[in-house]
């Protein structure tokens, strides 16, 4: 029996989805074809020292990365990443955070005229007793800037829909998908729940960046498990959370623009999977170095269904059964 492989890998698939087939096995004696998933896999890795200051200069010999505790071999590697960016702007409007409403868009307005490239794209959401698109996906800044101006004040909070709702838009775009979140982390509507949010960012390969915005010292005034939330959705999705200081919303907004113009992009083939697997974990070390010499970011892993495309993509009514 003589077999050949024939797949050719489309061009530029480092900077394309987080998983794509690409190969496909042909028996030609029998005269059948035997299709065969070669899946790429993409981790964007942000790494800081003990003092939180950036570390750059790193290769793709200093990595390590296991998929299920089983080693990988590391077949796309590249610093200070020139991937798109398809960055969305979610902004709580809500009554707790209304006071701040005019810091926020200012501060927003000077991130985006920052961070953007040509090859870039930024959308406006604002989240209170609904979800509102204020801008759609553009690179122009005129457009972001006219949605920023149209932030309007409702009382309750809809964070997690508008986590669901900004991961489904983001899952449609092709490179580095990043959330920024800014709200105190109070949800009051209860449509969609943590773990959709949590779904929803990890299924469309989304990066989230909260913005912590406590609105009042005292923790008897603060909604601590909101908070903790959206820390751990940060950590859990490969981005990072900030509580907005002394420095305003502009200091946090510039570490954020840091954090992505510093990210590593770790690629490998996935190598003796186990079947039956929904979810692969992920991790990456740098071995070389002592266990706290440095905090290493990234998703946790990803879903098996990830390369089925939209239809194998988790959605905002995932595990809510038969409540509606």
């Amino acid at each position: 029996m003589r077999r050949s492989f024939r797949g050719t890998i489309l061009a530029g698939v480092a900077l394309a989805l987080l998983v794509m087939p690409v190969a496909s096995l042909a028996q030609e004696d029998s005269g059948t074809t035997l299709h065969v998933n070669v899946k790429l896999v993409n981790v964007f890795v942000n790494v800081t020292d003990r003092n939180g200051a950036i570390v750059g200069g790193l290769t793709r010999d200093d990595f390590a990365v296991t998929e299920d505790g089983k080693p990988q071999t590391i077949a796309v590697f590249e610093r200070q990443s020139e991937v798109p960016l398809a960055i969305t702007l979610a902004i709580d409007t809500s009554g707790s955070v209304k006071k701040d409403m005019s810091d926020e868009a200012g501060a927003a307005r000077r991130f985006a005229h920052a961070i953007l490239r040509p090859q870039d794209q930024m959308s406006v959401l604002q989240f209170a007793t609904t979800v509102r698109v204020l801008a759609p996906f553009s690179n122009k800044i005129s457009q972001v800037d006219r949605g920023l101006s149209e932030l309007r004040s409702d009382w309750a909070t809809a964070l997690y829909d508008a986590i669901c709702d900004g991961s489904q838009a983001l899952g449609k775009k092709q490179g580095r998908k990043v959330l920024v979140v800014i709200s105190d982390g109070d949800d009051t509507v209860q449509d969609a729940t943590y773990a959709q949010a949590l779904g929803a960012a990890l299924r469309n390969e989304v990066m989230i960046f909260s913005l912590i915005d406590v609105p009042i010292a005292a923790s008897a005034g603060r909604d601590t498990g909101g908070e903790h939330a959206l820390i751990t959705l940060s950590e859990q999705t490969g981005g990072k959370y900030y509580y907005v200081g002394a420095g305003g919303l502009d200091a946090v907004f510039n570490k954020v623009s840091d954090d992505l113009r510093t990210e590593y992009l770790i690629g490998y083939y996935p190598q003796r999977q186990a079947p039956g697997v929904d979810f692969h974990r992920i991790r990456v070390t740098i071995p070389r170095a002592a266990q706290d010499e440095f905090n290493i970011r990234h998703r946790v892993g990803y879903y098996a269904d990830d390369g089925l495309g939209t239809e194998g993509r988790g959605t905002r009514d995932e595990g809510r059964g038969n409540r509606e």
